[in-house]
Parts: structure tokens; sequence; C-alpha cells
């Protein structure tokens, strides 16, 4: 692998950056989160997200266009349902939950996500499992109630808000990976792009009403953004929604699915970095814990399920 990284670095050099923006994204949010009501963040990062992916949109529906592609009128509840599960339910979770808890916390719990989208696949789509993935997934599944809390909340000692938080944002990872599940036949028929922009414009549809009501029960509201969150919003939308996109798609376009993998884990490393650097969070015994049970479940779990992998970076949001 190094001797091709060396003769090609750029496919490489994208998959890193890629992954750098979405690290520090969870802290991005966090921050953003303290001056915008979420919904409201949620409606404005994906309504300008989606215009900028319009044109690409465009591009491949328009007729005559050399890679025209036509959308089944009977395909269009299964691409809404994506949008819903992977752009919603899946951001909704996510502000509410990385609100009341830590970004380190919610780093390592999204980890699961692929875990998750291994059982899922063999539940419901009798994938072929391995009884090391089975193994890979009880450990992530241990590590994941370890970092939720479950020690301390037998023990008294964890904060209720902040149990709700972890809570959340494992039912962000969940509803992520019930549309990766629906999304799995589509990106077979659609190009990644189609799908991922109509999850955006179905996003933006559905927290706009959510955002209306945030503003009528706080009209002031827009008028204490400062530049920071203005940059907040921007950073989540050209360098998380759009640009992090792209250099991953075309990094794993240039690569392979197994050499994207390796670099996952840049992503929760920058995110906990800039959380304890930036944010002053702590590092528990029980996080140390919980994230290496996870991070050995996440490789184990999804041992020769390189597909899974693929599904978790496309659709990231």
């Amino acid at each position: 692998m190094s001797s091709k990284i060396f003769k090609s670095p750029l496919p490489y050099i994208a998959l890193i950056l890629a992954n750098l923006i979405w690290g520090a994204n969870f802290v991005v949010a966090k921050v953003t989160l303290q001056e915008f009501p979420p919904m409201s963040l949620a409606f404005l990062r994906f309504a300008l997200a989606s215009l900028f992916l319009a044109p690409f949109f465009y591009a491949y529906t328009k007729k005559g266009s050399p890679r025209q592609v036509k959308i089944d009128k009977q395909d269009l509840p299964k691409l809404i349902a994506i949008g819903v599960f992977i752009v919603t339910l899946n951001i909704t979770f996510f502000f509410e939950g990385i609100r009341r808890t830590t970004v380190v916390d919610s780093a390592i719990l999204l980890m699961i996500g692929p875990i998750l989208s291994v059982l899922a696949g063999w539940w419901f789509l009798k994938e072929k499992i391995f009884l090391i993935n089975l193994g890979g997934v009880l450990l992530g599944f241990i590590g994941a109630l370890v970092i939720i809390g479950l020690p301390a909340l037998l023990t008294g000692t964890i904060p209720s808000e902040m149990l709700l938080g972890n809570i959340l944002v494992t039912l962000a990872t969940v509803s992520w990976v019930i549309g990766a599940i629906i999304s799995k036949g589509m990106l077979k028929k659609y190009p990644s792009m189609i799908v991922t922009a109509i999850a955006f414009l179905v996003g933006t549809l559905t927290f706009l009403i959510p955002a209306g009501l945030e503003y009528l029960k706080n009209p002031a509201w827009p008028f204490g953004i400062t530049m920071l969150g203005l940059l907040g919003l921007v950073y989540m939308t050209l360098l998380s929604s759009i640009s992090a996109y792209f250099l991953f798609e075309w990094g794993l376009a240039k690569t392979s699915v197994g050499m994207a993998d390796l670099f996952q884990y840049i992503e929760p490393f920058i995110a906990t970095f800039l959380a304890v650097t930036i944010l002053e969070e702590k590092l528990s015994p029980s996080f140390l814990i919980g994230a290496v049970l996870i991070g050995i479940g996440v490789f184990l779990g999804t041992l020769a399920k390189e597909s899974h992998h693929r599904h978790h970076k496309s659709h990231r949001t």
C-alpha cells in the first residue's frame, strides 16, 4: 500500500482531508448549536447544501445528457424514506443529543454504525456473517453501553441530561443504519449523487416546519448569531456536507473501499483531540474502556464486510 501512496498520493490525501473535516464537524456542531436553534440550523444547513447540489442533480437528470438518469416513480417512496432516516431523524437525534452530552462520547458512539449495519444486513438482507463478525458486534455493543453510561446509571453517578444525550446520539446511529439498509438497493440503481441530493432535499422540507415553529417561539434568535455561528454554518454546509462528500467519493473512486476504510479512525481521533484541546472535555476511564471495545468491535465486526463502510461514508451528513 505504501508504494501506491507514494506513486499516487492525491486520492489518499483526499480521503484524509474528508475524515479530518468530518472529525472537526463534531466540535463545530457543538459550538454552533449554542447560537442556533437545532431545527433552524438543520434547515439552513441542508437548504444551502441542496442549492449547491442542484446543478449536479440537474446534470444527471437533464434530458439528452450523456449520463442521464431517469428516476422511476415507484422508487420515490424509498428515496424519500432514505432522506427521512439518514437526514431528518439522524440529524435531529444527533443535534439534540450532542447538545446534552460530550463530543467525545458522540464521536465514539457514532462509530457503531458499521457494526449495526452488518447486523441489520444479516437479519434483514440475509447477508453472510462470520463468527468473528458476531464477536465484534458483541464487543461493540458492550463498549456502547459503557459509554452511554449504563454502569454509571446503575450506581447513580451519571447526570440524566448526559444519559439522554448519549441515548439520542445512539438513536441517530440507528436511524442512519435503517436508511443505509434502504439505500442499498437504490445505490445499485442510481449514482450516490442522486440519492444524496434527494436525501438533502427531503431533509430541507421536513426541517422547514420545525424551524418555523422555533422562529415563532423566539423571533429574536437570528439577532444573536455572531460571526462564529455563521462560520459554523458555513463549515457544516460547504465543508462537511459538500466538500468532504466529493473528496471521499473521488478518493474512493481512485482507490478502493478497503483502502478508504483504513482512514475511518482519523475521524473519532480528531473529534476527541479537538474536544479535549478546544472544549476542555475530559476522558474518563469508562470512556477509554468503551472506546477501545468499540474500536476493536468495529474492526472485527466489519472484517470482510467492506460494503458496509461504503454505506457509512457515502451518506455522511
